[in-house]
């Protein structure tokens, strides 16, 4: 029976080689047998032989020993093998990535979390996810607003969840809520349990807030500020964490500011604190998501974001920015 292969005799390469060629070739070099290795793949026995004799002209080099009873690869043709077999692979999860970017909420959304929101509103938004994205790998990073600002510009991050307004010029803000803050302080403190504390009121208190860096302690001097506190008043910044800063509250160290969000799980247990209610209008924060401005996801970034509006009704803030 005639060969359905003859090796090549050009020794320069020519071109580069083909998908098809190398599918080819990984075939043989898995089945080692034409007729196999076609109906492997779906190509007739020509074609493949072809495949293969090209792809060797291409490279310059003979992969197949082809005898009348079996074929045979070559030593170079060992080496080669794991080589073409490693560019499918790899071209196979090119195309899945491909596939993933057409379809929206599949494959990876790294989410960047500010601390004083992760606590609080990752529940929300991972049974939303859980039960509306299922095919969605969701990775949690959380991290101080500067740092995730470097994280989204460098491509770490896709997608940030903060307190806004950031002015960061290439980052697009799409807003979810506003939330008041409430005042946190000692058990039997005189503004425990009112509803109607005037802002002016924070003038005077010895305010625990946390360190550099967050923004939650920036926004509480804004708070403080516009009530006219002195830049100078004394501030005692102690806690890298809202836990923290609520436990030295208890043990009677001043008072601090809380989103709502936070209060229940950071004051439910614990008898030594009490809360009060600013009157209105109480002062606020307002919580967005955060992308790149033209992100090749935006549209469905946004979908997400009205999603979230819907879950987090259930929560004591106000949604903003749209329905659910």
């Amino acid at each position: 029976m005639a060969s359905p292969y003859s090796p090549p005799h050009v020794p320069h390469r020519t071109k580069q080689p083909s998908l098809s060629q190398l599918r080819a070739f990984a075939a043989v070099a898995e089945h080692l047998h034409f007729r196999d290795a076609a109906a492997a793949i779906g190509m007739s026995q020509p074609a493949l032989s072809g495949a293969v004799s090209a792809l060797e002209e291409a490279l310059g080099v003979q992969l197949l020993e082809r005898t009348t009873r079996k074929v045979l690869l070559s030593p170079a043709g060992e080496r080669l093998a794991v080589r073409a077999r490693t560019v499918l692979d790899a071209v196979a999860g090119l195309m899945e990535e491909a596939e993933a970017a057409r379809a929206p909420f599949t494959g990876a959304l790294r989410l960047g979390v500010i601390p004083t929101v992760a606590p609080y509103l990752l529940p929300t938004v991972l049974r939303l996810v859980h039960r509306r994205y299922p095919e969605l790998d969701l990775q949690v990073h959380e991290e101080q607003t500067s740092s995730l600002l470097e994280g989204l510009a460098a491509g770490r991050l896709d997608l940030l969840l903060l307190a806004v307004p950031l002015g960061v010029p290439g980052v697009t803000e799409v807003p979810l809520f506003d939330e008041d803050f409430v005042l946190v302080a000692p058990a039997g403190h005189p503004l425990a349990g009112r509803d109607d504390i005037p802002r002016e009121a924070l003038k005077e208190l010895r305010l625990l807030l946390l360190d550099e860096g967050h923004c939650l302690r920036d926004q509480a001097l804004d708070i403080c500020r516009e009530a006219g506190r002195a830049d100078g008043a004394e501030v005692t910044t102690t806690a890298a964490g809202l836990a923290t800063l609520v436990q030295l509250v208890a043990g009677g160290l001043g008072v601090t500011l809380l989103p709502r969000t936070a209060v229940t799980v950071e004051t439910v247990r614990n008898t030594a604190l009490g809360t009060g209610r600013f009157a209105e209008p109480a002062p606020s924060r307002r919580i967005a998501l955060a992308m790149r401005t033209g992100a090749a996801r935006q549209a469905e970034f946004e979908e997400l974001a009205r999603a979230l509006r819907g879950a987090m009704e259930e929560l004591p803030v106000r949604v903003v920015g749209g329905g659910s």
